[in-house]
């Protein structure tokens, strides 16, 4: 079950490789996930020290949050990976151009995870044709249903 989706992503890189990573979240966060209070369009992934950070991802805190605690929205979270794909992944994120982009937050037995994708942007003219193959797509759809319901004249 999806929580949140970048679907930027989609738009905005080539999508290459696909992992799984955990997140380090607090206890206000995962209520606060699981209230619906997260927006994942501005994230990214760094890697500083041989460990992954998703930087941009807000968790707006509930109003019913502890007091003793102060949640910070954008608060800096630590990915979980295993060591030998972290530093897979580094070797391909030195590569120009590659970068790492969170894709959606789900479950996963009972905690969340993230997706996250080795992409390589897109350039301008790429954009403009993914706009154009999707509005396509949607005419096709259009066509194709005006076709069907239309009565058979024989």
């Amino acid at each position: 079950m999806s929580i949140a989706e970048n679907k930027k992503a989609f738009f905005n890189y080539h999508i290459e490789e696909r992992f799984e990573a955990g997140i380090v979240l607090a206890g206000w966060e995962i209520k606060s996930i699981r209230s619906g209070q997260i927006q994942l369009t501005d994230g990214y992934v760094v890697i500083k020290d041989g460990e992954l950070f998703l930087i941009g991802l807000r968790i707006n805190a509930l109003r019913s949050a502890s007091t003793h605690v102060n949640p910070e929205p954008d608060r800096t979270k630590k990915l979980l990976m295993h060591k030998a794909e972290i530093r897979r992944l580094i070797g391909k994120v030195e590569q120009k151009g590659h970068t790492l982009v969170p894709l959606n937050l789900h479950y996963k037995g009972g905690r969340v995870k993230v997706d996250v994708a080795l992409a390589k942007g897109k350039a301008e003219h790429d954009k403009r044709h993914t706009i154009k193959d999707r509005d396509w797509q949607r005419e096709q759809g259009r066509l194709m249903r005006h076709k069907v319901s239309a009565p058979h004249k024989d």
